[in-house]
């Protein structure tokens, strides 16, 4: 694993190294060193949607610069795992599940 941290709301998430690899040198390589950041969004977002499309996947978003980073995250049997990260100008619609 490259990190397992406790969500805001109080579960466990993490991301392999194999995925981070993915995710910052082939889907989103602008993330790529924002490690930290990614954790914090993680333990201290501004805000967390779940998506629209699936009940299990919850989308948390930190100020980034002028834009938003987002951590994208799929629940499975209480524990979560990174699907996704990226940089978008603005938070996408769906229901609110906790609000900074």
């Amino acid at each position: 694993m490259l990190f397992i941290v406790e969500s805001k709301i109080k579960k466990k998430i993490s991301i392999s190294k194999e995925h981070w690899k993915h995710i910052s040198e082939i889907k989103h390589p602008e993330v790529s060193g924002l490690e930290n950041e990614i954790k914090q969004t993680i333990i201290s977002p501004i805000e967390i949607k779940r998506s629209n499309s699936d009940k299990n996947v919850y989308l948390y978003y930190s100020k980034y610069k002028s834009n938003f980073l987002c951590v994208v995250i799929r629940y499975l049997n209480g524990n979560g795992f990174i699907i996704t990260i990226y940089i978008t100008s603005k938070i996408k619609k769906g229901e609110i599940l906790w609000k900074q």
